[in-house]
């Protein structure tokens, strides 16, 4: 398996992941997929694939600079991580995750965030293998 950056000839691959990785909704998520990637605003600074030994996608990160925070100092936010469901447990996600952090280092950032719901339970127990400094709390509000 490979990490490597995202290169326009990918999206079609990549967003087939996506579906994959959100399977209960896969109708919402490819519209929101082709919403997504029209927009104007879809420019993520990180953007990786994960490719197994025959060249398929299996995984895939996005992820931004963000902000300068007077409490927690520069941080990058990952904004999209996932793996392919029949993938998992193979250490995709970790080299993603790895990947992530190397980048953010580069820049400068002191730490890198990401979100996720609290029905992930399966992906909490991954996240806290990775022995996260910290955790916190989200709220979100339908606008």
């Amino acid at each position: 398996m490979s990490i490597r950056p995202e290169l326009p000839g990918d999206r079609e691959a990549v967003d087939g992941v996506v579906r994959g990785a959100f399977a209960r909704h896969p109708d919402e998520v490819s519209l929101l997929v082709e919403r997504i990637r029209a927009s104007a605003h879809y420019v993520p600074e990180l953007a990786l694939v994960a490719e197994d030994e025959s060249g398929d996608f299996v995984g895939f990160c996005t992820g931004y600079q963000d902000m300068h925070s007077v409490r927690f100092g520069y941080r990058v936010w990952v904004e999209d991580l996932a793996v392919d469901p029949e993938r998992r447990s193979q250490g995709i996600g970790k080299a993603l995750l790895d990947a992530a952090k190397a980048w953010a280092r580069e820049r400068g950032a002191t730490h890198l965030e990401l979100d996720s719901a609290e029905t992930r339970a399966d992906a909490h127990r991954f996240y806290e293998r990775e022995q996260p400094s910290w955790r916190s709390v989200c709220f979100a509000w339908e606008l």
